[in-house]
Formats: C-alpha cells, structure tokens, sequence
C-alpha cells in the first residue's frame, strides 16, 4: 500500500488548519450585534436613498426613469387586455404606441413582452388605476407576499425564532427584495411557490410541491433546474405534478385567450436572440452562470459553452446530492442555488427566491453542524446575502463574485448533506 510522504502530510495539515484557522477568525466577526448593525445601516441606506429617488413630481424619478420602473411593462400589457386587444400583448410597437397615449413621459422606456396572457391578466384589475396608484398596490402586494414567505418560514425554523427582530432587519435590507420592489417586478410570487414546494415536501405532499413547481410556468427559467433535477433524482410525483399545473395554466390561456394569442406567445421566444439587447441591458445585475460566462469570456460562443457545460456539471451535482442528501432543508437549499445558478435569465430581483435557502440553512448549522462547518457555512451565507450588491463592479472586473459563492455554498451543502446526522426526507 501506498503511503503519502510525510513531509507532504505534515503540509497538507498544516494548510489545512491555517485555512480552517483563517474561517474561524471570519466567522467570529460574524456576530448577532455586528450583524444587527450592518443591517441596519444597509436598510437606511437602501431605502432612504430610494425614498430620495422618487421624491420628485410625476412619472419620472431623480435620474429620469420611470417610478416602479418594469411595472410599467405589466401595466400597458393589462391596458392592452382591458382594451380588448388580446392580439397586440406580443407586439411591441402596439405596447409602444399605447404607452405614448397613456403616459406620454415614458417615451424611450419600451420593454419586450416574454409572460404568458395568463400572467398579464392578473394585473388588468389594477390597470383601471392611475398608473401611480396601480405601481403602489403592486408594491403593497409584493412587500406583503414576501414577508408572509419569510414568516411562514421562519415558524419552521425553531432555532431562529428567537431571533426574529434581526432576522426581520435583514429580510427588509436583502438587497434583492429592494430590487424586486425599486423594479416593481415579478419574483415574490416564485418565491411563494419555492415556499409551498418546500412545506409540501416537508409534509411529504410530494404532488402538491410538483404543482408549485409547475405554476414556475409564468417564469418558466426559474423552473428549469428544479425540473431537471428531480427528474434526474427520479421524484416522478413531484414531475407529474410539475406538468398537471404547467399544463392546466397553459391550458386555461389557449382556452381564454384563443390559439391565435398563444401562438404568438410561443413564438416570441424564437426572437429571443434578436431580443437580448432589451432584455439584458445590465449584465452585471444578473447573477447566474451564463452572465457570469458572458461576462468573462469576450467570445459569446466560448461564453455559451461554458454555460452549457459547468450547468449540465450542476445539475449532475444536484441530482447526486438530492438523491443521496440525508435532510430536505439542505437539498432544498442546494435545488434553490441551483435554480438561481443555471436560470438562463436572472436578474437581481430573482434573488428573493434564495430566502428559504438562508433560513433553512442558518437552521441546519444551529442544530448540526460542527465547529467547521459552522464558519463555512456563515462565511458563504453572508457572502451570498451581500455580494450581489457588488454586481455594478462585475462590469470592470468582468467576474461576478455573487456567482462564485452560490456556487461554493451549493458545493458545501451537497458535501455536508451527505454526513447530515438527522434526514427528514
């Protein structure tokens, strides 16, 4: 037998230790009382500057984009419906020319339309508001979505009820949570059905969480590594459930909307090359595998290899560590970091999915983990909470770090998941 020479032993130890010695010394920095602070600062900071921003007359902020800023898209769809001009939701100069009737500022702003009719409808109750007063209950409504989530959650996790005023603090300074309201977009309603999912798992309601899973359709990258993990996994109620509602909601649109309008839906993701330009102006505020490629590599076919390559390496790890994984909080976790790593499409905003994903694991480290566990873990979760507010330096530096500690994390949580010492799953 082989034996490995000592001095490289007596080095690798060594190693080992200073770096387990240097997670230490961070995670001793991350306190209760530090963490309660950098909080607070952060949300002042965050909230006081938007509540500035918008504190000026009109549709217009300070720096001249429109107040709600996405909201603006969901309103002229729904204004398309109320208008009775179902064909029109997937053209863009039909969009353009009634955003110039109906708010005449807006002029330059013009978004491509990519939901489901289905989706659009939801809105054309509060399209019949000013445009101001419907962005408020879009706001209203999503602030409230989001902390239900985090309080349905947290009534889960004993370890941290405790600790509800900081955990509180931080869900109102989560810089994706300020994105989703300053954007006025679309992604509190994905997190609640990430949340169902999660309490139907638990509750070992596996086709309930499937059709969670499935209702994803709206925003159907969000739904693609969770599908094609648990289809490797072989969780086939769950898939079955995924399909029964991705079909029944696709369904109920053919059938309301007619075969002409979902025609022209599907084929708007045939333009999505041509599209790009609009729909990813800002590459550095995404946050997944293909901007952090995109960002990187100058070649976009060397770019789209990549992406297509270290995601299917993903999804190979995620289906292993939900396969093999001994407690749902940690493979659940792993699914939500993997859904945000290979999502084609993920802006900032999209972030807000990853609230479970900290709750259940800060949960998991309260109860199991070891002292070396613990410093790795609190290091990698509080570098996914706060790097993504770096994402405007990824355009000079060309390497979206937020992207690199997902990446660790889900690695540590498959790894730690296979030694976890009680499995609810």
């Amino acid at each position: 037998m082989l034996s490995t020479p000592e001095p490289i032993e007596n080095a690798t130890r060594a190693s080992g230790t200073w770096l387990q010695k240097s997670f230490d010394r961070l995670a001793s920095l991350i306190t209760g009382k530090r963490a309660t602070i950098q909080a607070t600062w952060l949300a002042i900071l965050l909230w006081s500057a938007y509540a500035v921003d918008l504190a000026t007359p009109g549709l217009l902020d300070r720096v001249g984009h429109v107040k709600g800023a996405d909201f603006l898209h969901f309103y002229i769809s729904a204004s398309l419906l109320r208008a009775g001009r179902a064909l029109d939701l997937y053209a863009p100069s039909a969009h353009a020319s009634l955003q110039k009737v109906l708010l005449p500022e807006s002029v330059g702003t013009y978004f491509v339309p990519m939901y489901g009719p289905q989706f659009y409808l939801l809105f054309e109750p509060v399209a019949a508001l000013s445009y101001s007063w419907a962005a408020l209950i879009w706001a209203l409504l999503n602030t409230a979505l989001y902390f239900a989530c985090c309080y349905a959650l947290l009534r889960k996790c004993a370890q941290l009820r405790s600790e509800w005023r900081l955990i509180t603090l931080l869900a109102v300074a989560y810089p994706a949570f300020f994105s989703l309201i300053a954007f006025g977009q679309s992604s509190a309603p994905a997190l609640a059905l990430f949340v169902l999912a999660f309490l139907s798992l638990q509750n070992r309601r596996t086709f309930v969480a499937g059709l969670a899973i499935g209702s994803l359709v709206y925003k159907p990258q969000l739904a693609l590594s969770a599908v094609l993990i648990l289809l490797g996994a072989g969780e086939w109620k769950v898939i079955s459930g995924a399909i029964t509602a991705a079909a029944a909601q696709l369904g109920f649109a053919w059938v309301y909307f007619g075969a002409k309008v979902m025609r022209r839906y599907l084929g708007s993701f045939a333009q999505l090359r041509s599209a790009e330009p609009f729909l990813e102006p800002k590459l550095y505020q995404m946050h997944s595998l293909r901007s952090f490629w995109t960002l990187l590599l100058p070649l976009r076919s060397a770019a789209l290899a990549a992406y297509i390559i270290s995601s299917f390496a993903l999804v190979a790890l995620g289906v292993m560590f939900w396969k093999r994984g001994k407690d749902l909080r940690l493979r659940y976790a792993a699914l939500l970091l993997g859904t945000v790593l290979i999502a084609p499409h993920l802006w900032i905003y999209d972030l807000v999915i990853l609230v479970p994903a900290f709750l259940l694991v800060a949960e998991w480290v309260r109860e199991h983990a070891d002292a070396q566990s613990q410093a790795r873990l609190w290091i990698l979760l509080y570098a996914c909470y706060v790097l993504p507010l770096l994402g405007p330096v990824a355009q000079f530096t060309h390497i979206q770090l937020s992207v690199i500690a997902f990446t660790l994390t889900m690695v540590e949580l498959g790894r730690r998941n296979r030694t976890a010492l009680i499995g609810e799953a």
